[in-house]
């Protein structure tokens, strides 16, 4: 049994008007192909839909039955049409987004914002991961999109800054440092500090090294660390000072002194959405655009 949506769509315009000329009228036809759209629907089925006199048109039993259906399959298949739509424009569907911690105290947060409040068809899959581990799972197509700290290669991957930060100083609240106005990277030297672990955290390991040996300053590392908030602990509990991206400060961790570190040009942190080259997904190019090519 073979039915045609154009055959429902001839049948329900029968079934409403009731009168074989209005209907076709209504679908901007003519009589004799909607009558053979009938004939072959009620043949599909193998019962009579309508009772058919000189002078009315009337429902059977069964046509009132399928009426009801055909009025459902009818919305099934317009609504599916246009989340199709949507799906292919990039206003509806699935993606699946990778983001580091440090990005969850500003950016993401706006993104996530922004989202719910232009696409609410989109569903937004979060996974924390570090920069690294992102790397692999947009490799393995495990992530749609990432946002990530630089190495980035870009022979595999697209990528756009979203975010530049000044690194900053923070310090445990009773820190001699606090009472200085203006801070060096020479009063960095010998300082206790909480560094980056250079394998898991290696774009601000290397980042803070670099300014270390640019300066000539040797920092006495008493952890090296990862997540910025675990830093963040045990600056509060006293074990030493950390350089940390300034959106760090949003977290609020009590008897910690933020200071910015002076120097003609600041220490900058970049954060970037990385996404496969051959990447299928439209919804790539909205998230992109929604978060602007660079955000402060």
């Amino acid at each position: 049994m073979v039915i045609e949506t154009s055959q429902l769509r001839c049948f329900v315009a029968v079934a409403e008007e009731l009168h074989f000329g209005r209907a076709a009228a209504r679908l901007n036809m003519t009589q004799p192909p909607l009558s053979r759209q009938i004939q072959l629907l009620e043949r599909a089925l193998g019962c009579q839909l309508f009772v058919r006199t000189s002078r009315s048109v009337q429902l059977t039993q069964a046509g009132s039955s399928l009426l009801a259906d055909a009025h459902k399959v009818l919305r099934l298949l317009e609504s599916a049409a246009v989340s199709v739509r949507h799906v292919s424009e990039g206003r509806k569907g699935d993606i699946r987004c990778g983001f580091t911690a440090a990005s969850a105290y500003q950016f993401l947060p706006m993104l996530v914002r922004r989202l719910g409040q232009t696409m609410p068809g989109v569903n937004l899959s979060l996974k924390e991961m570090v920069s690294r581990r992102q790397i692999e799972a947009l490799e393995s197509a495990e992530l749609d999109i990432a946002i990530l700290r630089p190495p980035i290669d870009h022979d595999k991957f697209e990528s756009v800054c979203v975010s530049r930060e000044q690194m900053i100083l923070a310090l445990p609240r009773n820190h001699p440092l606090c009472d200085k106005a203006k801070i060096a990277w020479t009063d960095l030297d010998t300082l206790d500090l909480i560094m980056y672990d250079s394998h898991e955290a290696q774009y601000f390991y290397d980042l803070l090294a670099g300014q270390f040996a640019r300066h000539g300053v040797f920092p006495k590392f008493r952890q090296r660390l990862t997540q910025i908030h675990t830093i963040l602990s045990l600056v509060r509990s006293e074990i030493g000072a950390a350089i940390v991206p300034e959106s760090a400060s949003i977290l609020d961790v009590a008897e910690i002194q933020y200071r910015h570190i002076e120097a003609r040009r600041p220490l900058m942190a970049e954060l970037y959405f990385v996404w496969r080259r051959d990447t299928r997904n439209p919804l790539v190019a909205q998230l992109v655009a929604l978060a602007g090519t660079k955000t402060a």
